[in-house]
C-alpha cells in the first residue's frame, strides 16, 4: 500500500506543483511568481541551516548526558527532510518542508509522525505474530522451542544464556588417569 502511494505522489506532486503555479503565475504574473519561488527558497535555506545547527547540538548535548535521544533525532530527520522539501521548486512542497522546519510546527509534525509509526509497527507486529504464531512447529517453536525474542511461550522473562528446551541436571567428571594424556 505504501509503495503504491509513493509512486502516486511522485507522479501527482509535480503535476499539482505546475499547476498551481500556472494559476498563482495567472493572477499574479510571472515576475512576481518566480519571485515568490525564489524567496521561499532563500528564506527555507536560512531556516534549515539555523534550525540544522540548533537540532546538531542539540542532539550532541543529548548524547553527552547519555539520555535516549528520541525527541533529538525526530527533529534532526524533521529539519533534514524539511530542507528537501524546500530544495524543491513547488508552493506544496515548500509550506510541507516550512512545517517540517519551523520550531512552532516541528513538534507537531512530530507527534503526528510517531503516532502513525507507532501504529504501524503495531500492524506489522500483528502480521508477524498472523504468520509465526507461538507454537506452530518447527526449529524454535512449540513447547520446547519458545518462539522468537526473549520471552517463552508464557510470557515469562527468559535470560539471553538459558538453553531452549529440556534441561538434563548433572556434573562432569573428569577422570585423572587418562589414556591420552600419558
Amino acid at each position: 500500500m505504501l509503495p503504491l502511494a509513493l509512486v502516486l505522489a511522485f507522479l501527482l506532486i509535480p503535476v499539482v506543483e505546475i499547476v498551481l503555479l500556472v494559476q498563482v503565475g495567472g493572477v499574479i504574473g510571472v515576475w512576481p511568481t518566480l519571485a515568490l519561488l525564489a524567496a521561499e527558497t532563500l528564506l527555507g535555506a536560512w531556516i534549515v541551516r539555523r534550525e540544522g545547527r540548533r537540532a546538531w547540538r542539540v542532539l550532541q548535548d543529548t548524547l553527552r548526558r547519555g539520555t535516549v535521544p528520541d525527541r533529538e533525532l525526530g527533529d534532526a530527520a524533521l529539519v533534514m527532510a524539511g530542507g528537501v522539501l524546500l530544495l524543491i521548486p513547488g508552493l506544496i512542497t515548500d509550506v510541507l518542508g516550512l512545517l517540517f522546519v519551523l520550531p512552532f510546527t516541528r513538534p507537531l509534525v512530530r507527534r503526528v509522525g510517531s503516532r502513525y509509526a507507532a501504529r504501524r509497527m503495531r500492524l506489522a507486529g500483528d502480521r508477524a505474530s498472523m504468520t509465526f504464531p507461538p507454537g506452530a512447529g518447527g526449529p524454535g517453536f512449540g513447547p520446547l522451542g519458545g518462539g522468537f525474542g526473549p520471552f517463552d511461550p508464557d510470557g515469562e522473562a527468559r535470560d539471553a544464556g538459558t538453553p531452549r528446551g529440556p534441561v538434563v541436571r548433572g556434573e562432569v567428571v573428569e577422570e585423572d588417569d587418562h589414556p591420552s594424556r600419558t
